[in-house]
């Protein structure tokens, strides 16, 4: 390996393409390689970095084979895992809230431990690692800290343990109090979806979960900037993927600029907006807290925050 040249890099890219494999995921593992390829020059245990100059495959920006939720799927997920039966049923409560409602990523949810629960300014958070080894705390949802709460103390139940506060370990632990593998996740994402009767249980996993998490957010009109904190994105253009919305015309920036420009300051509205720009005008309106600037870029989204 350490006598590999660029045409091997080449080979190993195309080789890749023709079996069938992603571009992402092929630019993925060009990544990787040329890392380990950086890390040995500065080593001195390679004279040339084999990588070096590698046409990255193009990604379509608008395209994920991930396959999502519809929103009355995600709600009947839900229920599911409400009506699981078993000794984990709790924990399948919990887990498909992390994923659903704080589009958590799988190897986040797995990774997290019970020491990373905790409160900060009124909220119940969970301290996780982010993709790079970013650290960032997740607000948890009331309905996902009542699932959790349930599982956990009935987890120290079953270990004879005074309450919650007296375990350790894993957030989510398996039968015997290791560590919950992703396989475990793939597994019950499938299993309560069948259950559920989702028509394509079969593609799901538990990315389809963050991912239609991600979705739901934008549509139900969550700025992108909230969005893009909520999915722990380092870049918010991976966030403008998930907005398959971006092209509508009603929520065009062009009412909401024309709106404003027309309102002389201190007064009300003087434009007649357009009914799909109308909500996110009022806001320009009623705000006056310096979001402006997120009106005029275009991201303010019409409608509740999920």
């Amino acid at each position: 390996m350490l006598v590999a040249g660029r045409v091997h890099a080449d080979l190993w890219v195309a080789g890749q393409l023709e079996q069938g494999a992603e571009a992402s995921s092929v630019r993925r593992r060009l990544s990787a390689l040329s890392s380990f390829y950086r890390y040995c020059a500065a080593h001195d245990l390679v004279g040339r970095i084999p990588t070096a100059g590698v046409a990255r495959p193009v990604v379509d920006p608008h395209y994920t084979g991930t396959v999502g939720l519809a929103r009355d799927e995600a709600c009947v997920l839900v229920a599911a895992a409400d009506a699981d039966r078993g000794r984990q049923a709790l924990r399948t409560a919990a887990v498909v809230r992390l994923l659903l409602h704080n589009a958590l990523r799988v190897d986040e949810a797995c990774a997290a431990d019970v020491a990373d629960l905790g409160t900060d300014a009124g909220h119940r958070v969970l301290r996780v690692t982010r993709k790079g080894a970013r650290k960032a705390k997740v607000p948890l949802t009331p309905a996902t800290v009542a699932a959790l709460d349930a599982y956990l103390a009935d987890r120290a139940r079953r270990a004879g343990l005074g309450g919650a506060s007296a375990l350790a370990g894993p957030l989510l632990a398996s039968a015997t109090g290791g560590r919950l593998r992703q396989g475990h996740l793939w597994e019950l994402v499938r299993r309560l979806a069948r259950a559920a009767g989702i028509e394509a249980w079969q593609e799901l996993s538990p990315h389809s979960l963050r991912h239609s998490a991600i979705t739901f957010a934008l549509d139900a009109g969550a700025a992108l900037r909230d969005v893009h904190d909520y999915a722990g994105h380092k870049d918010p253009r991976t966030t403008r993927r998930y907005d398959h919305s971006r092209d509508s015309l009603d929520r065009n920036a062009a009412y909401i600029v024309a709106a404003y420009l027309a309102q002389p300051q201190g007064t009300g509205p003087q434009a007649r907006l357009h009914p799909g720009a109308a909500s996110a005008a009022l806001r320009v309106e009623e705000g006056r807290d310096g979001s402006e600037q997120d009106h005029a870029c275009g991201i303010l989204h019409d409608g509740d925050c999920l």
